[in-house]
């Protein structure tokens, strides 16, 4: 439907049942209508009054599993009600026109997707290379124009990259190929996008949760057919919030910081002859040690600890929750975001020892939340955001406390979300 049409039905309450669906809180549904309504008068602005879809990609929380995923191994992570919409139209002329409130004008000639050097580390790039990963994979690409807002934090260890990387695959998959793109097909070319065309060697985790949505156990050993379970656990219903702090913390310069732990990782697994860590044990590495240490280097050693233990610890923490074990699984997040802090050691980095937001926000939230929660540093580290589990009566005093070190508003309770990228509504094309 066009998008006067798309407005006046979202007035008439006609998508309150859909946005509570989406949202998961009945108090969000008026902000987000108010959100919605801005997005397709921004799309009016730049594009004109034409036959629109609404589409909706999540941020994630990784919970258990931090650098795992590069490794091939498992993760335990949530998409969160925070996301990026964006209302689209097809262009008949091939090109790709993406506005939006963060960035310039992005355009894009879908018959000319070659990667471009001085693209990379650029919106620009996460497009082509979503674009140029999808067509590789036999699904049909075209001309859009789109309007894209987020409310998912940049830089704030919510994977805002992620959540636009499934947007567009999402806007593909339902422009020009009726919405049957899986979403594991669309977390791969998301994947793909970053290496090749953006620069950062992550792994498929953000993609994978922001995809396909919900509370999800993912096995990495066969990356090209993840196993994804999803696990049915609602935190409200024990208690707890899950709750993120954004230290404000600048995530600059820090790709090499990133791009070292998968290096240290790979180069110990090379010591046995393997590619990734998922194929050795602890027993192998034990037995190494002195030769892997002289070769490697200790910071390597300690990283390739914190994979082996870090991934066992996933299973723990699946398991715990599926026996309702909070004792065990607040105890097993614990000892990951110790494990983080001591072995992968990514809650700071090297290059400027001054500044450690990261590391202020962990130990002011080990001296509020003794008995009442626990924390650790979330996502890929070195800056950004830490996670902690807390008590609902004990949420209010929590933010108030990490407000008053990061900013008003620094500190979020975040709820699951079921969906992943997902079309909210209109036409199909």
């Amino acid at each position: 439907m066009i998008t006067s049409e798309w407005k006046r039905q979202l007035a008439a309450g006609n998508y309150d049942g859909k946005l509570l669906d989406i949202y998961g809180d009945g108090q969000e549904v008026a902000r987000q209508k108010v959100r919605y309504e801005k997005a397709l008068m921004a799309f009016e602005t730049n594009f004109g009054e034409i036959e629109v879809c609404v589409f909706s990609a999540p941020g994630r929380s990784e919970i258990g599993g931090n650098h795992t995923d590069h490794q091939h191994g498992e993760v335990l992570a949530a998409s969160i009600h925070l996301d990026a919409i964006g209302v689209a139209g097809k262009a008949p002329d091939g090109r790709v026109t993406i506005a939006s409130d963060a960035y310039e004008e992005i355009v894009v000639d879908t018959r000319d997707l070659a990667p471009v050097e001085k693209e990379k580390g650029t919106t620009t790039a996460l497009v082509k290379g979503v674009l140029a990963g999808l067509k590789e994979r036999g699904y049909r690409i075209g001309g859009f124009c789109a309007y894209v807002t987020s409310d998912v934090l940049i830089g704030a260890g919510l994977s805002s990259s992620a959540a636009y990387e499934t947007l567009i695959g999402t806007m593909v998959s339902g422009m020009y190929n009726e919405m049957n793109i899986d979403s594991v097909q669309i977390a791969m070319v998301g994947q793909y996008a970053e290496n090749v065309y953006f620069g950062k060697p992550c792994g498929l985790m953000d993609q994978m949760a922001c995809s396909v949505g919900g509370l999800v156990h993912i096995d990495f050993r066969n990356p090209h057919q993840p196993l994804v379970e999803k696990v049915e656990f609602d935190m409200n219903d024990y208690g707890y919030s899950l709750c993120i702090t954004d230290t404000k913390g600048s995530h600059a310069d820090l790709t090499d910081d990133y791009a070292a732990v998968p290096k240290e990782m790979k180069a110990v697994a090379a010591c046995f002859g393997k590619e990734y860590l998922i194929d050795i044990t602890m027993q192998e590495l034990l037995g190494s040690m002195m030769q892997v240490r002289s070769k490697c280097g200790d910071r390597a050693v300690l990283r390739a600890l914190h994979f082996l233990n870090e991934n066992v610890r996933v299973q723990k923490e699946v398991e715990a929750l599926r026996l309702e074990d909070m004792d065990t699984f607040f105890a097993t997040v614990k000892e990951s975001g110790d494990s983080s802090y001591k072995y992968l050691q990514n809650v700071y980095t090297n290059h400027d020892v001054m500044h450690q937001n990261v590391s202020i926000a962990l130990a002011l939230s080990d001296m509020y939340l003794q008995g009442k929660g626990v924390s650790r540093v979330h996502g890929g580290g070195f800056a950004g955001t830490i996670q902690a589990f807390v008590k609902n009566e004990d949420v209010e005093g929590y933010q108030t406390y990490m407000d008053a070190v990061f900013g008003k508003g620094a500190c979020s309770a975040l709820r699951v979300r079921k969906y992943g990228g997902m079309k909210v509504g209109g036409i199909t094309f």
